[in-house]
């Protein structure tokens, strides 16, 4: 049966033509019109034919590079201008700077951005430290949004050594431009009863990126009283930065002040200007107090002696506030809409002090009351410290959640895999990017695969977010049908990438996780959800046809991931980087023999979500096209075809393998690569992990299936999968477990446990815990031991770090990797829930 498939690799790539034609429409031509384009189309075939003889390879990688950075011809998924304030006023502005600690901007090609550094004067010899963008190393921490309602509203903590930082910010709608918005910052000793308070700069600042126009209106001391602005997206508004105050009684505090104006250096020099400013001594002389040394920038309000309509006026403005004083404190900035205020009363106040406290506990009600009815976690009975983790997970992915614009590089398939390429990398056009983000501190931009989870959580919360997140995504197809797993879009996501991860290369996928959502969509049935899907089905289509061609298999119904890294003598087993499993051990010998199975399950899970989505939308033509094919990858005994490893008892990839492969030192080159005996050969992989659960975790196995039981069995055995602390991502019976895949290239999906996997298999084992069949109570069952560990652990965590984290140790349960992650890592929120 599965012989005979070959033929219909190509039907999903008609069927998206199909569709693309339907969307795009187009008349036929008729009469002379029609010969006369025959006529030049057969002059045009004898140049072709020529050109081609001389110099045809070069035509075809001219136009396979064309075609690599050319934007998709379906139309888009979301309305036109569908991130301007006039069509989304209330997502126009939000905390779109996932990589700095509190900022703001809009969803705009050239925004307005806002931000806040801070600095602890005194407390150490020299430049005090400059707080900025979120790193790694930077000590700070733990830090995270408490709420974050993705819209309107948030409040984030910070602790950094002494200081413990609140950031608030709410939203006010009105007017054509956004609306108003107004943030509080308030910091207080870590300590309470501190005798020496500390002396503490904030820094307030204003970024534009074009022609936009500021005018500060500074008031005694160098404080600024306002500063007006205006564009043409905006219109007229306002800034205001209201006197500091002790905090909750709003009595005023003495400060010190000091301004700086200046062209736009570029954003990933933000944080390097200010530092190389702060050469001056200032005092701090508080009445009845004895005066305080602080480094503060330039204290008088100039442009860089060019005066506002000088040169810097083209590449944008940089205005930055410094406040100093004693901790605690609270300050307040505000942002006014000209079209806004004009369309209130007099009567209206400024969202500040009493009103924007008021504002604040109103939304944080408002988002407990939706969070419960969301999540129902105190319903189910778990503690209240459970149900702050779970807010904290929801609140640090839509906090997390940004807005990008600009152009990735890219290297074009030349379609030899493995020659050399001989074009090199070339701009995509301009494009926006609404995503979430794995990590603000070390993944601050968006990745394909991750994205599919992040959406298993937000549109829970709000199912308009998540379409607006995938309409973006689906943005970024190709002429082909590709999107780059990767998206490094801007000079700051840039500044953040080593230069050897900036190039996507078109040759490459990723897992369609976007599909998961889009299956829920489905699921759910919001019309909303369903106007959207219609308007997204060519893309979708293209995407999934594009992946079914690109990444075909050696035999039918079979697939793999093109992208492996070559074979080096430094590499243990070379990596997989496109599969999102990295270093999970594949075939030890790169060849265009392997078998993905992982993928092949992908592409089952795509097949079937499509056709169900075509059969709802009435695409006949594309559901008579997609059924074939899907039937097929989820026949089983196609599957055990291609996939079953009878001597190793579970499902397995395919390939030229050996176990025998070990790295061994060898001076002075360090750990090199040996194979020994046997040698590699065609054979199933043994490498059992979550690779050979994939058939289990997306539900492409039937309950009465023969395959079912053993995958539970190993799934359940602690000498292999199972944890106290969740799965395993490899055996601890593989030779390939807890082992470094290079000299420097620790071990990654080598025995970790993480949340995304870990999640599909609590679904999959609740599914098959509800349905009849020989393995329902051992399913159930392991559902909820397997519930108790993750959560169980990731809670523990949480309470000893304040952080959720990347991965967690098989060993120990301890989070590793990086921190912040609340990326899929927040998926633990819907295990608490039960909801997959």
């Amino acid at each position: 049966m599965a012989r005979g498939e070959r033929r219909r690799r190509g039907a999903p790539v008609d069927g998206a033509r199909t569709a693309e034609r339907a969307a795009r429409g187009g008349p036929a031509r008729r009469g002379g019109e029609a010969r006369g384009f025959a006529w030049r189309a057969a002059l045009g075939v004898v140049v072709l034919s020529l050109a081609l003889g001389l110099s045809g390879c070069w035509l075809l990688e001219w136009h396979r590079a064309r075609r690599a950075v050319t934007l998709h011809s379906a139309p888009p998924s979301l309305p036109p201008d569908s991130s301007s304030p006039a069509v989304a006023p209330d997502l126009f502005w939000g905390t779109y700077r996932p990589h700095v600690y509190f900022g703001m901007k809009t969803r705009s090609p050239k925004p307005l951005l806002t931000g806040l550094m801070w600095a602890q004067q005194g407390a150490t010899p020299g430049t005090p430290k400059l707080r900025h963008t979120c790193e790694q190393g930077d000590g700070v921490g733990p830090y995270g949004w408490e709420f974050h309602d993705g819209l309107s509203f948030g409040r984030q903590h910070i602790q950094d050594g002494a200081l413990r930082l609140t950031t608030e910010f709410v939203k006010r709608p009105g007017g054509q431009h956004g609306g108003d918005w107004s943030w509080r910052v308030t910091v207080e000793p870590q300590a309470s009863g501190t005798s020496a308070l500390p002396l503490v700069s904030l820094f307030f600042y204003v970024v534009t990126d074009g022609k936009e126009v500021l005018v500060p209106e500074v008031g005694a001391k160098g404080q600024l009283k306002f500063i007006s602005g205006h564009s043409s997206e905006l219109g007229d508004f306002r800034f205001t930065l209201m006197a500091p105050t002790n905090p909750g009684d709003l009595a005023p505090k003495y400060s010190s002040y000091n301004v700086f104006w200046s062209s736009n250096p570029g954003l990933p020099l933000l944080t390097e200007m200010v530092k190389s400013r702060l050469n001056s001594w200032f005092q701090h002389r508080p009445p009845g107090a004895s005066p305080e040394r602080y480094l503060g920038l330039p204290g008088s309000l100039k442009w860089e002696d060019k005066g506002p309509s000088g040169q810097g006026q083209g590449q944008g403005q940089f205005l930055i506030q410094q406040v100093t004083l004693k901790t605690p404190f609270s300050v307040e900035l505000l942002f006014e809409s000209g079209s806004a205020r004009a369309g209130r009363s007099q009567a209206v106040e400024q969202l500040a002090g009493s009103l924007l406290t008021q504002a604040l506990e109103s939304h944080a009600e408002a988002f407990r009351e939706h969070f419960e009815k969301t999540f129902q976690l105190k319903e189910k009975g778990l503690s209240l410290e459970e149900q702050a983790l779970g807010q904290v997970a929801l609140s640090g992915l839509l906090g997390g959640i940004g807005y990008f614009y600009g152009q990735g590089l890219v290297l074009a398939d030349m379609g030899v895999e493995g020659s050399e390429q001989k074009v090199d990398p070339a701009l995509f056009p301009p494009v926006p990017l609404f995503t979430a983000v794995p990590s603000r501190s070390f993944f601050p931009r968006g990745f394909l695969w991750d994205e599919g989870f992040h959406q298993l959580v937000v549109q829970r919360w709000d199912p308009r977010l998540t379409r607006e997140v995938l309409g973006h995504w689906l943005g970024l197809l190709n002429a082909d049908g590709w999107i780059g797993r990767e998206q490094v879009l801007g000079d700051e996501a840039r500044a953040r990438v080593p230069p050897e991860f900036l190039v996507q290369k078109a040759a490459h996928a990723n897992p369609p996780t976007l599909l998961l959502p889009v299956a829920h969509m489905l699921e759910v049935g919001d019309p909303a959800d369903f106007a959207f899907l219609r308007r997204a089905f060519p893309r979708l289509c293209a995407w999934f046809s594009w992946l079914h061609k690109s990444q075909a298999g050696p035999v039918p119904l079979s697939y793999r991931w093109r992208g492996r890294d070559p074979v080096l003598p430094t590499l243990l087993n070379p990596k997989t980087l496109p599969s999102g499993l990295d270093d999970y051990p594949r075939a030890s010998h790169p060849s265009v023999s392997e078998r993905h199975l992982d993928l092949r399950c992908w592409m089952a899970l795509g097949a079937r979500v499509l056709l169900r989505l075509a059969e709802q939308l009435g695409e006949a033509e594309a559901a008579a096209e997609l059924g074939p094919l899907a039937a097929s990858l989820e026949a089983e005994e196609n599957l055990d075809e291609l996939h079953w490893a009878p001597e190793l008892g579970v499902f397995a990839d395919f390939g030229n393998h050996t176990k025998a492969v070990q790295l061994k030192p060898r001076p002075p080159q360090g750990l090199v690569r040996v194979v020994g005996r046997p040698h590699p050969r065609l054979q199933y992989v043994d490498a059992l992990g979550y690779v050979s659960l994939f058939p289990l975790l997306l539900r492409l196995l039937d309950p009465n299936s023969p395959r079912l039981g053993p995958l539970l069995d190993v799934l359940a055995d602690s000498r292999h999968l199972w944890s106290p602390f969740g799965l395993r991502s490899l055996a601890a019976s593989s030779p390939f477990y807890g082992q470094r895949n290079s000299e420097h290239d620790p071990p990654y999906w080598r025995g970790a446990v993480w949340l995304n996997v870990n999640y599909l298999a609590l679904g999959a084992l609740y599914h098959y815990g509800h349905l009849e069949g020989p393995h329902q109570a051992q399913a159930a069952k392991l559902h909820r031991e397997l519930r108790t560990n993750v959560v169980g652990n990731v809670w523990r965590q949480y309470q000893a770090t304040g952080f959720l984290w990347e991965q967690y140790s098989d060993r120990d349960g301890r989070g590793m990797g990086c921190r912040p992650f609340q990326g899929w890592t927040s998926l633990v929120l819907l295990a608490m829930a039960e909801d997959y």
